[in-house]
This record gives structure tokens, C-alpha cells and sequence, in this order.
């Protein structure tokens, strides 16, 4: 089956019913998810920019005898923000980071949130694409929920360290733009491949297509991470990467049974 005809197949597949309820799940629960963390930080912001000491000294000499006088102010509540709006510098900078890193964090966030929401859902995808098209092909599976959660430890554990080692190079022009999603895509390809395979494949059968499909896999993961840094598209579209991927291992699987 060529390329073509397994993106069709798939956009056929994510748009039945049962598919389509599929594909709901992970955006209500993410956005109850995100509601929730919205309100947590933004409490914690409005303690943080409670006050604000501000002190200053000067010393003069009167006479020839020097004269300290000191200067001490606290600024509380929103009054932080509007010492900082004052000025046109200071306000625009203040209103560009805060967009940036919230854009930033936002998009990261909800990656990482709809991935590890997916993996619940993958057996019930996966086991609906079987009825419907590989029902010559079983799955057998290698993995169990001890393992699955101590690899989305491992994980995430590796995707915060490489964002750790690659901080000199978010300063680079270009490269910083690899440096910034180097982590997430390697937790994104990290748990979706680990997902479809230890569902449908023995371990032997889920290392040999890594082996000998390793760059076809990682060029398909790489650009369903692209279209995640939509925002929030990964909300509406995480049932299709599924969906899509695990055609990709039926396919492969089945072709390494019939050998």
C-alpha cells in the first residue's frame, strides 16, 4: 500500500462514528486539564506580583559633610503591572514575554498532555482498526501498565535533560529553533511509536521494524509533530495520528508474518 493510499484510508477511518467519539475524548479532557492548570498558575502569578519592594539610597555632602537619605516603597497588587505598562520599553517587553514563553509553554504543554491522553485510548483505535481491516492480523502485544509507566517516567525524565543540555543553543538563531524541539519531539515519536507497537507486535517484531522502517517512522512522526505545533491542533487531530501510524505497523507486521 503506497503512502497516498494509507493517509486516505486513515482520513476514511478517523471520520466513522466510532472514530469521531474517539477523537472527543482527548479534547475535553484536555481542555478540563488545561482549566484547571490555567487557574493553579494563574493564583500562583497574582501572589507572586503581590508586592514589590522597591529601596534606593543617595548621599550628598552638605558642607562638606556627607548626608545619606534613603528611599523605601512597596508596590502591591496590580501595581507592579502598571509600574511596568509606564513605560513604552518596559511594556513592551513585559507584554512580549508574556505572550511568548504563555505560547510557548501552552503548545508544549498540550502535547505533552494529549500523548499521554492517547495512550489510554490506542488498545480501543487499534483494536477497531483490526475489525475493520486486519483481522488476519493479531495482536499480540508486549507490554503491561508497570512497564508503560515506567517508560513515560523515563521519558519524560530524558525529554527535561536534553531541554537542560541544548540551553546554550536557544540563543542561536536557526538552530535554536531544532534546539527548542528537540525534547518534545523525541518524548512525542518516544511514546507514539511505543504505544502502536507494544499493541499490535511481539518485542522482536516491534525491534525489526524500528530497525529496517526507523527512517520511514521517524520522517512520519516528524511531521505529525509539526502539525501538533499548531496550537491546540493536536487536540483535534491525536485519534488520526493513531489512527494513521497504526495502519503503518498492520502493515508491517503483517508483512513480517507472512515470511
Amino acid at each position: 500500500m503506497s503512502e497516498k493510499e494509507i493517509v486516505l484510508r486513515s482520513i476514511k477511518d478517523l471520520l466513522t462514528p466510532k472514530m469521531l467519539k474517539y477523537s472527543i475524548v482527548p479534547f475535553v479532557l484536555s481542555l478540563v486539564v488545561l482549566y484547571i492548570v490555567f487557574f493553579i498558575i494563574a493564583s500562583m502569578g497574582v501572589e507572586q506580583l503581590g508586592t514589590l519592594s522597591v529601596e534606593s539610597s543617595q548621599t550628598t555632602l552638605q558642607s562638606g559633610v556627607p548626608h545619606t537619605e534613603s528611599f523605601n516603597a512597596t508596590i502591591v497588587g496590580s501595581s507592579i503591572v502598571k509600574f511596568l505598562m509606564h513605560y513604552a520599553i518596559t511594556s513592551w517587553l513585559v507584554t512580549f514575554f508574556i505572550y511568548a514563553i504563555g505560547t510557548f509553554l501552552a503548545i508544549y504543554f498540550s502535547i505533552f498532555l494529549a500523548v499521554i491522553i492517547i495512550g489510554f485510548l490506542t488498545p480501543f483505535v487499534l483494536a477497531e482498526l483490526q475489525r475493520r481491516s486486519y483481522s488476519d492480523v493479531a495482536m499480540i502485544g508486549h507490554s503491561n501498565l508497570l512497564y508503560s509507566l515506567f517508560l513515560l517516567l523515563k521519558s519524560t525524565l530524558i525529554m527535561v535533560l536534553l531541554f537542560i543540555l541544548l540551553i546554550p543553543f536557544y540563543f542561536i538563531p536557526f538552530l535554536n529553533i531544532i534546539a527548542l524541539n528537540l525534547p518534545m519531539y523525541y518524548f512525542f515519536h518516544k511514546m507514539l511509536i511505543f504505544d502502536i507497537s507494544s499493541s499490535i507486535c511481539t518485542k522482536e517484531e516491534a525491534k525489526e521494524i524500528a530497525y529496517f522502517k526507523a527512517s520511514s517512522l521517524r520522517t512520519k512522526t516528524a511531521l505529525l509533530y509539526l502539525i501538533s505545533l499548531i496550537p491546540f491542533a493536536i487536540f483535534f487531530v491525536a485519534i488520526f495520528f493513531v489512527i494513521y501510524l497504526g495502519h503503518t505497523y498492520f502493515l508491517a507486521t503483517r508483512e513480517l508474518r507472512e515470511r
